[in-house]
């Protein structure tokens, strides 16, 4: 199939865009492949560090008989995700055996979890664990001692972490190894029944509590369409898992076939240095990930994420760029909060396979892409099964459920449901595809707040109950490290619900789960430092429409305004440690983070005290 133009016209745009940088950095991992840190090239002080405790691998590694793999991992068992990793090492230490490779745990990550802190203090931490685990991931793979990596994370701030530190090492094959959503729970338009009681105050909290802990209720990953499962979807249209192996539940016969078959792939890739992560991560590849997100009703945090995993491979992706596919790519999933079924419905109907086929038939993805975990993106619209002993995989035929996964001639909506809102406070990230579109113009009175429990307190107080504009501000990756501000999702929904006109508009995140209220979120330039929307007052008309792409204060001078003082810098819960990346973080758009701003400007060849101020 040929590629849909709008798709080629975007992807064109990013390559010109982004010629100097990406050539930089294959110019930076080409010479890491050639003189960079390696067994062969180390000292032999330094190598046998690196094998002294590697039992039962000790003379294949010393020797350099096969490829060794190193793995980096998320785990722990505090969070649902993660907790299935613990036996993945040594079990895939056998599989890498099986291969004729070896494989050493290079380094664990932080994991946390945003389900845990939302609305808590832990949250101002949680988008720059994104630049820790990056860092982390980088000293992990700085040992030298790897011929290719397996990276051990799921959720929401942890694959894109682990892949922005791993293409810095991108002359390296790599695979990201998935675990698996936990098996269904609580119907979620029940779950969301009792929040939205509660917000209420109808059902107390042993009724609330009772809910959630049937929703959440074993190892695996929350089945709700969030940012977790996204970055599942992504990495197998990016072609960094094997085939369809995101939605398979853990501690099952087919889970651990397909780890297996990612250790045997991975040592065969790492054996001949072939199909390198850099090689994979391209222009095209970022493009299929946006592609995806759109198609299924992905998480708005990716709005940030994929600018940042792009930049780390030396391509720069923008809003504009996400808005353009928006425009091509219609919707043809629906997943809870989009819809009423989880991933493990999803999976059923067709899941990822069915979604790969249907928008590489009609034009929309890049076909010609590198892929690490097969021979070809057409691979990824196959679904795997054990026939016996054996893994196969095959045709999963037409949609099991037209209520949720649909073709591409019948889509849910025409577009992808991502679109750029811009005006006079600044840019931002409004997700359509959860929103009933009678809701997608919203004009009303601003009522202003710098916390999301001042915006709870007001409507339990009853002084939101109108057509209102909520703001949250000052809450930008450089005022506090910008939190999700899930905890409003049900208090809104309920304004909604008795009839008023509501919308958020906040330079804070919403949520991988960002639901029916609609949402101006990701707001650039943030507050902190006098951008817009600090100069916004009680009582200024703002609209809101997608369908026009504006955000605005209507008939007001901003600009003549003084911007209002920001809140004390958050401290406590070790959120004062994470000064240096709120200094420094860069904007929304461009990934808010700070460790890529500082990147930049170092191989710019700015001054520390020059790095620091830029932002």
């Amino acid at each position: 199939m040929t590629l849909d133009p709008r798709i080629a016209a975007v992807t064109d745009r990013i390559i010109e865009r982004s010629r100097a940088g990406r050539r930089r950095y294959l110019d930076l991992m080409a010479e890491q492949a050639e003189r960079g840190v390696s067994r062969q090239r180390m000292s032999c002080g330094n190598f046998a560090h690196g094998f002294a405790a590697a039992e039962g691998d000790k003379e294949r590694i010393r020797t350099v008989s096969g490829p060794n793999i190193g793995i980096v991992t998320a785990y722990n068992d505090m969070l649902s995700a993660h907790q299935p990793y613990y036996r993945y090492p040594e079990q895939m230490k056998v599989f890498a055996r099986e291969a004729g490779a070896t494989a050493q745990v290079a380094g664990g990550v932080p994991a946390m979890c945003d389900g845990v802190t939302q609305g808590q203090d832990g949250m101002n931490l949680s988008l720059f664990s994104r630049d820790t685990i990056a860092l982390g991931t980088a000293v992990a793979l700085s040992h030298g001692m790897f011929d290719g990596a397996a990276l051990l994370g799921i959720c929401d701030k942890i694959v894109p972490g682990l892949l922005i530190g791993a293409l810095r090492f991108g002359h390296l094959p790599m695979l990201l190894v998935p675990g698996g959503p936990m098996p269904s729970g609580l119907p979620n338009k029940e779950k969301q029944r009792v929040r939205q009681l509660y917000a209420e105050g109808k059902v107390g909290r042993d009724e609330l509590l009772a809910s959630e802990a049937a929703s959440y209720h074993s190892p695996g990953t929350c089945t709700f369409y969030g940012t977790a499962n996204s970055n599942q979807m992504m990495m197998e249209l990016m072609g960094l898992h094997v085939p369809n192996a995101a939605f398979v539940q853990p501690n099952t016969p087919l889970r651990q076939a397909l780890t297996r078959a990612a250790v045997h792939r991975l040592a065969e890739l790492s054996a001949g240095g072939q199909r390198s992560l850099a090689e994979c991560v391209d222009e095209r590849a970022i493009v299929n990930a946006v592609v995806g997100l759109l198609a299924t009703g992905g998480s708005t945090n990716h709005a940030i994420h994929l600018p940042a995993i792009a930049r780390a491979a030396g391509i720069i992706l923008d809003w504009e760029d996400i808005d353009g596919l928006s425009g091509a790519v219609p919707l043809i999933a629906r997943v809870y909060p989009n819809g009423s079924g989880d991933v493990n419905d999803f999976h059923y109907a067709g899941g990822i396979a069915v979604v790969a086929r249907e928008l590489l038939g009609a034009g929309l993805l890049h076909g010609d892409v590198v892929t690490a975990g097969a021979e070809d993106i057409a691979a990824y619209t196959r679904l795997p099964e054990l026939d016996g002993d054996t893994l196969v995989w095959r045709d999963p035929g037409a949609s099991r459920n037209q209520t949720m996964l649909r073709a591409v001639s019948d889509p849910f909506l025409p577009d992808g449901g991502l679109r750029l809102v811009a005006g006079n406070l600044g840019r931002a990230t409004f997700k359509t595809s959860a929103v009933d579109p009678a809701r997608w113009t919203v004009e009303a009175p601003a009522r202003i707040f710098s916390d999301q429990n001042q915006v709870l307190a007001a409507f339990g107080a009853g002084e939101l109950d109108r057509d209102v504009v909520v703001v949250v501000r000052f809450q930008g990756p450089r005022a506090n490290g910008m939190p999700e501000l899930h905890k409003l999702t049900p208090a809104l929904g309920v304004l909604q619900d008795r009839g008023h006109r509501v919308a958020l508009v906040t330079d804070g995140r919403m949520s991988g789960a960002s639901g029916k209220v609609p949402a101006a979120i990701h707001l650039s330039p943030e507050a902190l430092g006098g951008g817009p929307l600090s100069r916004l007052r009680n009582g200024d008309p703002v609209r809101l429409s997608a369908e026009q792409g504006v955000l605005e204060a209507v008939g007001v001078d901003l600009a003549s305004r003084d911007p209002a003082p920001p809140p004390p810098p958050p401290a406590g819960t070790g959120r004062e440690l994470f000064a240096m990346m709120r200094l420094a973080a860069g904007d929304a758009e461009h990934g808010a983070s700070a460790m890529l701003e500082l990147m930049d400007q170092d191989q710019a060849g700015a001054t520390p005290a020059d790095a620091m101020a830029a932002p």
